[in-house]
């Protein structure tokens, strides 16, 4: 129950705050559209960039680590992509759609918010290890299976991928902030004080200001139908993504600090961006905004589980 209190409700308190505030018509629909342009364009890049400038890259990044967290990841996105196709008869653009919800763990806005509150702001590392790959996996994953599809059905050339793939990836403002983070980290590159005093007032802004305003983008897309689908990406996100994490992660021996993060970042919930890739494409757009919306509201209980349960 302390846990429960202390660590999960003061997250969930805020993104159901930015809710309210915007059923009750306190905050206007464009104002929450402002407000996530600035997070997820510019206050998140700049805390993602900041971690990865400052992290130590060899000691955080461990293989075991990351094969615990993405085999997990993979695992879902192939179960949603072929339970898409195969169990609930979509498209195959659809399933690919279906199937990143199922890959892309909310990892920054809860994940990380979590974490700290759980076991303090030393406990990141491993978070931020996970985090340096995962719009680049996700995003890598899921823009090439759609282009592929999407390449099978309108018959163009094999040649063109690679480019479409390249080019949607770095056009991401959160891939942009890692890559420019990890390559300041390995060339020691650093900025001028007044610069990187402004940096961190920008980072300060970014998880709390994300939080409420995923709760007004929650409100947004309440859910309608395709209630099998949703609650099949509810189960692969909170229950086989962190089972499977888990798993790997003793046979791995991870460290405890390893293993927890690794656990709680696969046990989030879809994040915001697996609408923003269903939106992408056209493609399984309820499916995806009600997935978010359920499976964060679930995700008080199963996270409070896995804390419970976690060394």
């Amino acid at each position: 129950m302390q846990a429960l209190l202390e660590v999960i409700l003061p997250v969930f308190v805020l993104i159901g705050a930015g809710y309210v505030a915007v059923w009750r018509g306190l905050f206007k629909d464009s104002a929450v559209d402002g407000l996530m342009v600035f997070t997820q364009q510019f206050a998140i890049p700049c805390l993602l960039f900041r971690a990865l400038w400052t992290l130590d890259l060899g000691d955080n990044f461990h293989p075991a680590l990351l094969i615990s967290f993405y085999t997990g990841s993979a695992t879902g996105f192939f179960a949603g992509l072929l339970a898409g196709r195969y169990l609930f008869k979509r498209e195959w653009e659809d399933a690919v759609a279906i199937g990143f919800c199922c890959l892309f763990a909310n990892s920054v806005l809860i994940g990380l918010a979590i974490t700290e509150r759980a076991y303090g702001e030393t406990a990141l590392e491993a978070n931020f290890a996970i985090i340096a790959m995962h719009s680049p996996f996700c995003y890598g994953l899921g823009i090439t299976t759609m282009e592929i599809v999407r390449a099978r059905n309108n018959g163009a050339p094999a040649t063109s991928l690679p480019g479409t793939v390249l080019k949607a990836m770095f056009r991401n403002a959160l891939v942009i902030g890692i890559v420019l983070g990890a390559l300041f980290n390995y060339f020691d590159l650093g900025l001028p004080r007044p610069v990187e005093d402004a940096l961190d007032m920008m980072v300060r802004t970014a998880l709390p200001a994300a939080l409420f305003g995923m709760g007004g983008v929650l409100y947004r897309y309440r859910p309608e139908g395709d209630f099998r689908i949703i609650a099949f990406v509810c189960a692969v996100s909170l229950v086989l993504h962190p089972s499977i994490t888990w798993t790997l992660g003793k046979a791995f021996a991870l460290d405890v600090a390893e293993f927890r993060s690794a656990v709680i970042t696969a046990a989030m919930a879809p994040g915001i961006n697996a609408y923003v890739f269903a939106n992408m494409y056209g493609r399984a757009k309820r499916v995806a905004a009600s997935s978010v919306l359920l499976a964060t509201g679930l995700s008080v209980g199963t996270v409070w589980v896995w804390l419970a349960i976690l060394p």
